[in-house]
């Protein structure tokens, strides 16, 4: 996707206030207001939750007979809900209540869409999704239970086979995946211990997740905990977040009909992320994403804290991000906007350093272009190195405003490669290595305070 001669100018901070007023009216009404009140406990349905018996078919009766009677809550009374792969319907809220846990069965085969080897897998497409949904309306799934998907099943033979071929994905199934659907509400619930990544709405529009708490254990790899892939009007507000890959990653592999942007009005506010990669947009960012605001977060002991990450071949325009009132600690680093992402992630032993000298290629459909983004109000302590912005030579990274960002670092300081357009307001830098800042082939204006 090749960016047009004139960039798009807002005001992020003002960004799309009417569509996120409807999604936080969403937020507090837990449900669509026109909603049938109806309720369908799965133990009436013949559910035992005992934590022993599958209940799948109980429960998937009560989610198609609230569906066919044009919706309704599905309830969980407490207790342990054992189940294989479920699929919800339109105008359907599924309710966890305290002390309820719906678990999903550790029969891998129960996840394959044909076989029943699971390592026999050769994509993440030959598996159902524990939740499932498609072009619904009106969906909630509301705590303050527990959905948890068994993935210590999994996370062994993943990281075996990591570690036989370097930075090899072993396919796996994930936890809640709900595609091209409307007036989604995901709230006051825990999802944990997803075999691949927690939530993931695709192709949504009008999204609220909210107060969710998503944990698995630092070490599960991929265990993404929310990734809105070509999404749009999307508010992530007041979540716990502590898993083993990205907190958030916004995606948008591919163009999605009707729309510029495949991922678009994306706000996260007020979150907290333990463990995991960060708040990042991509790697796929191919279909296009913009207008996205991360204000008022933390992050302590992440790998990475606000990343944008692609490379050519999964690219397309980036623009329109906002990122404000970040508080970090320990975090390695504060800082990655690359264009060079299988050679920039932190951490990860297969992954080489960039190419000290590039040769500038074509500019493609799939060329990552980065544009009109703004940081400001970051505190940062770093473990190694403070950050980096790093362009293509045939696409710099242009018109990033860095304003009262405060890293210290005891590695490197930060980096600008490949860039125009970059200013400095009021940065400083502190590390021990180095200088505060190293500049090559970017234009960059305002590091005379970057060092105390």
């Amino acid at each position: 996707m090749k960016p047009s001669s004139k960039p798009t100018t807002l005001k992020l901070e003002h960004a799309f206030p009417v569509a996120l007023c409807l999604l936080i009216a969403l937020a507090t009404s837990g449900m669509a207001a026109d909603a049938p009140g109806k309720v369908f406990d799965v133990r009436k349905f013949g559910a035992t939750g005992d934590g022993k018996t599958l209940d799948t078919a109980a429960i998937q009766k009560a989610l198609d007979e609230c569906g066919d009677a044009g919706g309704g809550v599905v309830e969980f009374t407490p207790g342990t809900y054992l189940s294989k792969p479920i699929t919800l319907r339109t105008r359907t809220t599924v309710q966890i209540d305290e002390g309820a846990k719906l678990q999903a069965t550790g029969e891998q085969a129960a996840f394959l869409k044909s076989g029943t080897n699971w390592l026999e897998a050769k994509s993440s497409g030959d598996f159902v999704a524990f939740i499932n949904g498609r072009n619904l309306t009106d969906v909630t799934i509301t705590g303050p239970g527990t959905i948890d998907g068994a993935g210590e099943n999994y996370w062994g033979p993943a990281e075996t086979a990591r570690q036989k071929v370097p930075g090899y994905t072993l396919p796996r199934p994930k936890l809640v995946v709900l595609t091209g659907c409307k007036n989604l509400i995901v709230q006051n619930v825990t999802l944990q211990n997803s075999p691949s990544f927690h939530l993931g709405p695709v192709e949504c529009e009008g999204v609220v997740i909210s107060n969710v708490t998503i944990k698995a254990p630092p070490h599960s790899a991929n265990t993404d905990a929310i990734d809105p892939t070509a999404c749009k009007n999307v508010l992530i507000t007041k979540c716990h977040i502590d898993v083993g890959d990205d907190d958030i990653a916004i995606k948008s592999g591919r163009a999605v009909a009707g729309r510029a942007f495949a991922s678009e009005d994306i706000t996260v506010t007020d979150c907290v992320f333990l463990h995991g990669h960060g708040m990042s947009i991509g790697s796929e960012t191919a279909g296009g994403v913009r207008n996205v605001v991360v204000r008022n977060c933390t992050f302590e002991n992440t790998e990475n804290g606000i990343r944008i990450k692609s490379q050519r071949g999964r690219g397309g325009r980036v623009e329109n991000v906002s990122f404000s009132d970040l508080t970090m600690k320990n975090v390695v680093p504060a800082i990655t906007f690359t264009c060079y992402y299988m050679n920039n992630s932190a951490k990860d032993a297969v992954q080489q350093p960039p190419p000290k000298t590039d040769t500038a290629q074509p500019v493609a459909e799939k060329t990552p272009a980065y544009r009109n983004i703004r940081v400001s109000n970051l505190t940062a302590t770093c473990q190694g190195s403070a950050g980096i912005i790093l362009g293509l030579p045939e696409s710099p990274i242009m018109d990033v405003v860095l304003e009262n960002v405060h890293i210290t670092a005891p590695g490197a300081g930060f980096t600008v490669k490949n860039a125009k357009g970059i200013v400095f307001k009021n940065v400083q830098i502190t590390n021990q290595e180095g200088p505060p800042v190293v500049v090559e082939n970017a234009e960059v204006t305002g590091l005379e305070q970057t060092k105390k």
